[in-house]
């Protein structure tokens, strides 16, 4: 069924139920969710995994700790790679650099800071966010700390790294521009919060002399990289509904850029396609969620809070297929490696998913602890990183 709508039709309401509400920097934020309206005991629990024929053979090639991980803070903290290095960070543990094919310690750069956001990587520097906002810049060679600065919210976002600019995304809807080289800050840019929001963020994305911003209340801003001035906003997800658990809109996944064209994704269940230099909509689908979107040739996969995964039409946002399979396994959001969509769930299974079809092609227990962060690929290597502070490489062929 096509499920693309133009833009200007109103988004449906998704109900979810809210496992734990804190408030946090002012905003009350939601951590963890189910999709559907049945609350009977029955309903929340994750689906059973059934037996697959897989078309794929997954191995294990290494696997690290790096440290105590983020147990039940809702971070999604995961690793990155530049070049022949993997870099991951735990709350306890400090920063790693290690081989991508071996994992082998390259460096390790420890820290009393609680790390919560990161790392991110480019221009020579690893760096990391805190729990009480420390910014901490790291030379990605060696290890040796560079700079350190302070924003005014806890960090648990990767930090974005390019064009002579630190970009940080703090919980508190602010993201600050830092130099390079100096750590100076250079510029911040305020997003207002609504009153209810997921837990956690992403980070922002990079462009050509821009900065583009997911945002609590459902948008997606497009800022000038030198300054911060925005250049246009546009929703993704409508804050409707009867109540502010009902009005959640979030747009907590990273926007992913491809060439000149923007797809983000809301927890509203909706996902966009924008054309990026001018902001002008192209097409919007009701299939969406908490994380970013996987993009590959010919769709975009995209993961729903209650754990269902679809395949959108790159060009139109018409559904391609769905996969029911995940349901309510706290599934993360979607990376694409060759043919598949692979994700990582709440009891440590990693699932690859043909693009074709959806099928299962593949699954493999990384992990007997759960998969928060969307699944990091460098070739056809796979990194995933649990809970509990450990990271696994995988491949399948």
């Amino acid at each position: 069924m096509n499920s693309a709508r133009p833009l200007s039709v109103r988004v449906a309401r998704v109900a979810l139920v809210a496992a734990v509400v804190v408030a946090l920097s002012g905003c009350s934020t939601v951590r963890g969710w189910f999709g559907g309206k049945d609350s009977s005991k029955k309903a929340a629990k994750p689906s059973e995994l059934t037996e697959i024929t897989p078309t794929l053979n997954v191995a294990k090639l290494w696997s690290a700790d790096v440290g105590g991980g983020e147990g039940r803070l809702g971070l999604r903290q995961g690793p990155v790679v530049d070049g022949d290095r993997v870099y991951a960070a735990a709350v306890k543990g400090g920063v790693y650099a290690l081989d991508l094919q071996t994992g082998k310690p390259a460096w390790h750069y420890e820290s009393k800071v609680n790390i919560s956001g990161g790392p991110g990587v480019g221009e020579g520097l690893v760096v990391v966010g805190g729990l009480e906002g420390e910014v901490i810049a790291l030379d990605s060679s060696t290890g040796t700390e560079k700079w350190t600065a302070k924003v005014g919210a806890e960090v648990v976002s990767a930090p974005a790294i390019g064009q002579g600019r630190v970009f940080v995304r703090s919980n508190d809807g602010r993201v600050t521009a830092f130099d390079a080289a100096t750590g100076e800050r250079r510029w911040f840019w305020n997003h207002d919060l609504p009153s209810l929001a997921v837990r956690g963020n992403d980070s922002v994305t990079l462009g050509p002399g821009v900065v583009f911003v997911g945002n609590d209340d459902g948008t997606v801003a497009m800022l000038a990289v030198n300054d911060g001035r925005p250049l246009w906003e546009l929703p993704v997800g409508l804050p409707e509904g009867r109540n502010e658990l009902e009005r959640v809109a979030d747009v907590d996944g990273t926007p992913v850029l491809e060439g000149g064209l923007l797809f983000a994704t809301s927890m509203k269940r909706s996902t966009v396609a924008i054309d990026a230099p001018n902001g002008r909509p192209l097409w919007s689908a009701d299939h969406g969620g908490p994380g970013r979107p996987g993009v590959a040739s010919e769709a975009v996969v995209v993961t729903e809070a209650d754990g269902g995964v679809f395949a959108l039409d790159k060009q139109s946002g018409a559904a391609l297929w769905q996969q029911p399979g995940l349901l309510r396994r706290d599934v993360t959001a979607p990376a694409v490696v060759g043919e598949s969509a692979v994700v990582g769930d709440l009891d440590g299974y990693v699932h690859w998913l043909r693009l074709s079809d959806g099928a299962f092609a593949a699954r493999l227990r990384a992990t007997r602890d759960a998969i928060r962060a969307t699944p990091v690929v460098a070739g056809d290597v796979v990194l995933v990183q649990d809970v509990d502070g450990s990271l696994i490489a995988l491949r399948a062929q």
